[in-house]
């Protein structure tokens, strides 16, 4: 069962740029059934920005990590949206656990490798080696395999860096997460591969607000579908003269 079990949104009254978020302005209630929660939409539509209330809400700094983690030794920035937010924890509310930014994974290998130069060991955590020595996709899957344990994950399109080969290890290592009953994943994603995960509950954002989904009806794996079954027939129209 999940940690976090609903998450809550009154209809926003004050004059915010959250007013201008359709999906959120009036108000959400998501019923969270299950320990991996899709959040899809199209860009603008208030994934990331309901990703960094809850994170906010957990602690975690939301330039990416977990509350140990302070990338830039102060706050740059607050959530708006976690000040609205209401969230329903069972038996208890957790902290444990990490707020993955795909946009500031730099940053954050960054730092892991400042904490590293004083204290070598702190690499064991993530694979043994400098996240900056790895590639892109080595280094997300080297966080997700070594750093990850128990606790809530909140990550933002993590399948940037990720191949198809390394999305399907990624789901491999949210199952086994998952069956230990020690985690709970709040993904927002593009992904028509990820979305697919088995048992997954996904809300989809749009302008009509957020509703609960399945994979075959979003509009990531209809559109990426259909494109594969026929690509010439899209490429046609786009690259014409």
């Amino acid at each position: 069962m999940p940690f976090l079990s609903q998450i809550s949104l009154s209809q926003i009254q004050d004059d915010n740029y959250l007013k201008n978020i359709p999906s959120l302005s009036s108000g959400i209630q998501l019923q969270l059934k299950n320990s991996v929660t899709f959040f899809v939409g199209e860009n603008g539509s208030g994934k990331s920005t309901s990703l960094e209330g809850i994170a906010s809400h957990c602690g975690f700094s939301l330039r990416g990590g977990n509350r140990n983690h302070n990338l830039s030794g102060k706050r740059i920035y607050e959530s708006i949206l976690a000040e609205y937010l209401r969230l329903s924890w069972s038996p208890r509310r957790i902290t444990n656990g990490f707020f993955m930014r795909a946009e500031s994974f730099f940053n954050f290998a960054s730092y892991v490798d400042d904490l590293a130069s004083a204290d070598p060991a702190i690499l064991k955590a993530y694979g043994g080696r400098s996240l900056h020595k790895q590639s892109h996709g080595e280094s997300f899957l080297s966080l997700f395999n070594n750093h990850f344990d128990a606790g809530i994950y909140i990550l933002d399109e993590p399948e940037a860096a990720l191949s198809p080969a390394r999305i399907l290890a990624f789901m491999a290592v949210i199952n086994q997460l998952e069956q230990s009953g020690r985690a709970q994943f709040i993904i927002a994603t593009h992904s028509p591969m990820l979305i697919c995960y088995p048992g997954a509950t996904i809300y989809e954002f749009s302008s009509e607000g957020v509703e609960e989904t399945t994979y075959q009806k979003t509009e990531h794996y209809n559109l990426t579908k259909s494109f594969l079954d026929n690509p010439s027939l899209y490429l046609r129209h786009l690259l014409s003269s």
